[in-house]
């Protein structure tokens, strides 16, 4: 008989542990939920944007690009221009240096290299 009652016991102490235990509740996730359902945030004034948000202007519109009334005439004064010969003479005197620069560095390309010692 003393074995069934200490089987009793051992069953009774594995009902202890077992999962099917009743669910306790969560004191920290009640505390929550109150807190949330009890906050009431605080209302916006209606000028609260004035000091944070410029103020919005339109741009002007712009004006629609006009052709020339005589667009004949000065097209015939453009093709009747002479261009100014100036600039001509500087080029011719830059392209005289050019052109030596060209063959020198042409000719220093064309050159051999000095073969390199080799270093021991």
């Amino acid at each position: 008989m003393s074995f069934l009652r200490q089987a009793a016991r051992n069953v009774a102490r594995v009902r202890a542990f077992s999962s099917t235990t009743v669910a306790r509740k969560d004191l920290i996730q009640d505390i929550y939920l109150r807190e949330i359902k009890a906050y009431k945030p605080a209302p916006v004034a209606k000028d609260a944007h004035v000091g944070a948000v410029k103020s919005y202007t339109m741009p002007p519109t712009p004006k629609a690009p006009v052709l020339p009334t005589d667009l004949a005439a000065e097209l015939s004064a453009y093709d009747a221009a002479e261009p100014v010969k100036a600039s001509v003479v500087a080029t011719e005197s830059s392209s005289e240096e050019g052109a030596n620069g060209a063959d020198e560095f042409l000719a220093f390309l064309e050159a051999d290299l000095p073969k390199q010692e080799a270093h021991h």
